[in-house]
């Protein structure tokens, strides 16, 4: 199936699209953002809270607000981006970016910056799915292996980084904006983005485009608010009776959109989330890895950065730069990704889930030697160590989900991989991160923190087996 290329003036249906360095660079920094704004705002909190005098639930919807409508979307969004173009979707969704970044640094109560970051997760939705759609539509061979594992580092770098750079910003104060300055850094990002998008990024589409479904689209929304929501709020909130019915309603949603899809899939029409991408072998048992990984990697980040800054008492340069070792050494060996593939396979999951085992081993036993005197250096080997492991495994499952969908599925194949680890993210802090503080009062701050490191370390050792099944080699 052959794409089309439209330049900004003309549109041609012979020249494949391609993307190019420039353009390669210009999607990455488009994917950077969503990913490091999820995590941005972690080490940013109790400042926001102080500031707005936002209560815990509130400050929890500042996450949750985000991460809940930046799922819900994304399918969508790359549907959208498959039938009315690529290129141009992205660079609508990089503009809202910078807008509703914008409403959030200015957000005058807490309640605005809830809104706020209910939009910029909307706007996130429709940028981050054209991203990979543009590297599976405009690249092939090599280049396509290259792609990928760059966009694999960045995302695992742009979500360590994230929580790095909240901290330095919050404490640098910039022109006395404290944390306003985590949103309001987006802006000139985005700008220098949209310029170099409308220069270096080509478009592409579906030949033969679908019309968006629409009973799946609202199904799919119910299923996953039916589920995010009231996890992610359901501690601050007390867990209220609606959470309960909430929970109680996402099986029989899901249930709903798996038949919904399924008929249209048989009746020659396009669902929303076609059931037939998920016959894929490559495709169905990466997502089921990605699950659990995302929901560790979330957790530990959340948890680590309450445990250094109100346990260890860091301030918020201290507790983001205590995960600077992770970022670094996870870009570095992210880098070598592709040639251990093509020399070991897809055994490469499965060393890395063991080396991460070995990191998280090493951040306990820091955490019960050295506790209340945690830090940079106590937590740099464990830290190094658990991040090569991560390098070793999220770029390589970003291959092996994709490595079979073809260009005209591009879109919804980002968008079903990228709403299931957005979704895993934002179960890792609501099941990872109210575990631990529901541990605090009784346990104390060091030992909810360790018993939450092993609870992770037992979900490091279910991915690691579940490695084991992937297809040995990436297509």
């Amino acid at each position: 199936m052959t794409e089309t290329l439209t330049s900004p003036t003309t549109r041609s249906s012979v020249a494949p699209p391609v993307l190019g360095g420039l353009g390669l660079f210009t999607v990455l920094l488009g994917a950077a953002l969503p990913l490091i704004d999820f995590f941005i705002v972690n080490v940013a909190l109790p400042t926001i809270g102080r500031d707005l005098h936002a209560s815990e639930a509130v400050l929890e919807l500042v996450v949750a607000g985000y991460g809940v409508s930046y799922a819900v979307l994304l399918v969508l969004g790359g549907r959208l981006g498959d039938l009315f173009g690529r290129r141009e979707f992205f660079l609508g969704g990089m503009a809202a970016f910078g807008l509703t970044s914008l409403a959030c640094g200015l957000a005058p109560s807490a309640w605005t910056l809830v809104a706020a970051r209910v939009a910029q997760g909307a706007a996130a939705a429709a940028m981050l799915p054209q991203v990979l759609a543009t590297i599976q539509s405009a690249t092939e061979g090599p280049r396509r292996a290259k792609a990928m594992g760059l966009y694999g580092a960045t995302a695992g770098l742009s979500m360590v980084a994230g929580q790095v750079l909240g901290g330095v910003l919050v404490a640098a104060d910039i022109a006395g904006t404290g944390w306003r300055s985590v949103f309001l850094v987006n802006v000139p990002v985005v700008v220098v983005g949209l310029f170099l998008a409308a220069r270096a990024v080509p478009e592409t589409r579906s030949q033969r485009p679908a019309p968006v479904d629409v009973p799946g689209t609202v199904l799919l929304a119910v299923s996953l608010l039916s589920l995010l929501v009231p996890l992610t709020e359901g501690r601050a909130a007390g867990w209220p009776l609606w959470t309960w019915l909430a929970l109680a309603a996402f099986p029989f949603a899901a249930w709903a959109f798996y038949a919904v899809e399924r008929r249209a899939d048989r009746q020659g029409r396009t669902p929303l989330v076609p059931p037939s991408l998920f016959a894929l072998m490559s495709v169905r048992r990466g997502l089921v890895m990605l699950v659990p990984f995302s929901i560790g990697f979330s957790g530990f980040m959340f948890v680590i950065a309450v445990a250094l800054q109100r346990g260890v008492g860091l301030g918020p340069v201290p507790a983001g730069l205590a995960l600077a070792p992770m970022a670094v050494v996870f870009f570095a060996v992210s880098l070598c990704g592709p040639r251990l593939v093509a020399r070991y396979g897809t055994r490469v999951v499965t060393a890395g889930g063991l080396i991460q085992a070995v990191g998280l081993t090493l951040i306990v036993l820091a955490a019960l030697r050295s506790w209340p005197d945690l830090g940079v250096l106590e937590l740099l080997p464990g830290a190094a160590v658990a991040g090569a492991g991560q390098a070793l495994q999220l770029p390589v499952l970003f291959r092996i989900i994709l490595s079979e969908v073809p260009p005209t599925r591009a879109g919804v194949g980002g968008g079903v991989m990228i709403t299931t680890q957005q979704s895993g993210l934002a179960l890792g802090v609501a099941t990872l991160g109210s575990l631990f503080l529901a541990l605090v009062p009784g346990w104390g701050m060091r030992d909810a923190l360790v018993t939450t490191l092993l609870v992770q370390l037992a979900g490091v050792a279910l991915t690691t087996a579940l490695s084991l099944r992937l297809p040995r080699t990436i297509s």
